[in-house]
């Protein structure tokens, strides 16, 4: 159910019952659970009860425990399908992760757009990504840091997260280089996109299924 929410999504408790292969009531008990440790929120709409992941640190730390889990054991077809797609390219709350995610990320560092290891964005960076249409979220006052790096527990390496990272999510999303996969966090690359992240962002299509 957690990872049905790794979205962003707000998801009422039939949905995340099925997901979860549990009955209504016992997905309940264990949404309570989750919404006392402060993971999930709730929030009433009519007679609907939706159920989100409280923010991005709880994203991020979710992101962080794939690290510790030991590898699920594949029992079919579909599963291992599944699992390649989110290898590949993912949202992780609200930015871009997975192959995609790290892919983006390698490639803003190698043009100087980001400093490494940190992610900071640099005044390169800055005037590039304005130029290309992607406009900087860095309002004054901003509880939430430009840019994050958020370890990515399919590819092992770093991907860009922060307000950043959502903005170049969005971006992505707005202009059709990917589309979510329906009921599932994963992403497909559209051929637009394929050509955009080569153009624009300078990533090669092909690097993306193999970077490690």
């Amino acid at each position: 159910m957690l990872n049905a929410l790794m979205d962003g999504s707000s998801r009422p408790a039939a949905e995340l019952a099925h997901v979860g292969g549990v009955s209504r009531s016992a997905a309940s008990e264990h949404l309570a659970i989750l919404v006392d440790a402060g993971l999930v929120t709730v929030t009433s709409r009519g007679r609907q009860r939706l159920y989100e992941l409280t923010d991005q640190d709880a994203a991020a730390a979710l992101e962080q425990l794939g690290h510790l889990c030991p590898p699920t054991a594949v029992t079919s077809l579909r599963q291992s399908s599944q699992q390649r797609a989110l290898a590949h390219a993912r949202l992780c709350y609200d930015h871009l992760a997975g192959h995609l995610g790290v892919g983006v990320t390698m490639a803003f560092t190698h043009s100087g757009w980001l400093t490494t290891p940190d992610l900071h964005l640099t005044g390169t960076g800055r005037d590039a990504l304005t130029d290309l249409g992607l406009p900087i979220p860095d309002q004054p006052g901003q509880r939430r840091p430009l840019t994050l790096s958020c370890p990515d527990w399919t590819v092992r390496r770093p991907h860009l997260a922060g307000a950043l990272g959502a903005a170049v999510a969005r971006h992505a999303l707005e202009h059709h280089w990917v589309e979510r996969r329906q009921g599932s966090r994963g992403l497909d690359i559209t051929p637009t996109g394929e050509h955009r992240l080569q153009v624009d962002w300078g990533i090669d299509p092909t690097d993306l299924q193999t970077s490690t």
